[in-house]
């Protein structure tokens, strides 16, 4: 088992239980469905409250499904140095102008030094063009810099290790 730890980000108990019919979302529920029934119990997970709250004040049919599926994650608390973080991202354009959006997802996943943010936030978060400006400004700020990755990018990540143990 590993002792990495995964931020869980609103957009991954929101994908577990995606209705939208389109080929994309589909894509994802399954991605994201086959992670966290196959994959999840090699990390430790963590959220905060706002993932609570996002998933809470969203008006969705599986809205309590959503809920449900992060009830047993441990919550991080939100500390004084996270609105620091979350402050310095939106003045250095990391992140948009919303302290309670993905400046803060961010800055709860590198102040608790996660080892992976876990989102489908690819416009924001999980974004290559994107990473370099985030390292620079975690660096600056003295901040561990978590992979900001997909549910499909940790598919079977320890599967080469799995097929040695059965050999």
């Amino acid at each position: 088992m590993s002792n990495a730890n995964v931020y869980i980000e609103t957009t991954i108990p929101s994908f577990y239980h995606e209705v939208r019919t389109e080929p994309e979302m589909v894509a994802r529920r399954r991605w994201t469905r086959e992670w966290w029934d196959a994959h999840r119990s090699r990390y430790e997970l963590v959220t905060c409250d706002a993932v609570v709250d996002e998933l809470e004040r969203g008006n969705h049919p599986v809205k309590e499904d959503a809920l449900a599926l992060i009830e047993n994650v441990e919550l991080l608390p939100i500390t004084p140095e996270i609105g620091e973080i979350v402050e310095a991202y939106i003045q250095h354009r990391v992140m948009p102008d919303d302290p309670v959006g993905d400046a803060l997802h961010l800055a709860m996943a590198s102040y608790y030094k996660c080892d992976f943010l876990l989102t489908w936030n690819c416009r924001h978060l999980a974004n290559a063009n994107k990473f370099d400006h985030i390292r620079r400004i975690n660096t600056l700020l003295g901040l561990f810099v978590p992979a900001l990755v997909t549910p499909l990018e940790l598919l079977g990540e320890n599967d080469d290790e799995d097929s040695k143990e059965e050999r």
